[in-house]
């Protein structure tokens, strides 16, 4: 096991990259849907109402969203009747999920504190483990993959949908100029915090690659493993099923 990970374009301890990636997450917990925007162009809500389409919720489903707790990808999953439990390491944005769903009147959502690479659930609880944005901040992401496996039915499915490396000729020079330069002026007058705004751009250029990732899901035991690139590749779903 290597003694350092990444944050960012930087090497740190494991150690220093949870709490660091905490740190970014508490500061921009209150912001995140202008966070989202800016890295986006305001294109992730269109991206996570298609992720949630191919996963297919259904009602009386047991759903766990990783990583989700500002509640986005939860509101769209709990419409379709399956028992969704949110779950993410920072209590801050947990905090802002759900304050939202209060404001927004929904209610049934669990909402629990959970490391991903430690789940406290037990085996084989869940339909579906859904993860949008979050697995390239995971210190340890084969242990969260293997976490992901273990919580899940067998014939359940695994939905990730993470930024990554876009392939197309051109948009791929464009989009790095707009993410490492624009993205943290942005950060800084949105925000008042271009360095989050940074390790966040940085966090996706050292995120492996679509094959790569999708070998890793294939490595913590899913099968029928598949990725699926939006413009490019500037955004894909993987996904995957255990047996």
């Amino acid at each position: 096991m290597n003694d350092t990970v990444s944050f960012g374009y930087e090497d740190v301890t494991r150690e220093e990259k949870t709490a660091r990636v905490g740190g970014v997450f508490t500061s921009v917990a209150s912001r995140y849907d202008l966070m989202n925007d800016a890295m986006s162009a305001g294109m992730h809500r269109l991206w996570k109402d298609r992720f949630v389409r191919r996963v297919q919720p259904r009602g009386g489903e047991q759903i766990l969203d990783m990583a989700g707790g500002t509640g986005d990808i939860a509101f769209r999953l709990a419409k379709s009747g399956a028992s969704v439990t949110v779950a993410d390491i920072n209590p801050s944005m947990l905090e802002v999920g759900i304050e939202r769903a209060a404001e927004r009147g929904i209610d049934g959502l669990v909402w629990t504190e959970a490391n991903a690479e430690t789940l406290q659930f037990p085996d084989r609880f869940f339909d579906a483990y859904t993860i949008a944005f979050g697995i390239r901040n995971v210190t340890d992401i084969p242990a969260a993959l293997r976490e992901a496996h273990r919580v899940l039915k067998r014939g359940g499915r695994f939905f990730c949908l993470e930024f990554s490396t876009v392939t197309w000729p051109g948009f791929a020079d464009v989009y790095d100029a707009y993410s490492h330069h624009l993205v943290p002026r942005l950060g800084n007058l949105l925000a008042g915090d271009a360095d989050s705004y940074r390790y966040l751009i940085e966090s996706i250029r050292r995120f492996p690659d679509m094959p790569t990732f999708e070998r890793m899901i294939g490595e913590a035991g899913f099968v029928r493993t598949r990725v699926e690139p939006i413009m490019g590749g500037l955004v894909a779903i993987h996904s995957g099923w255990r047996i």
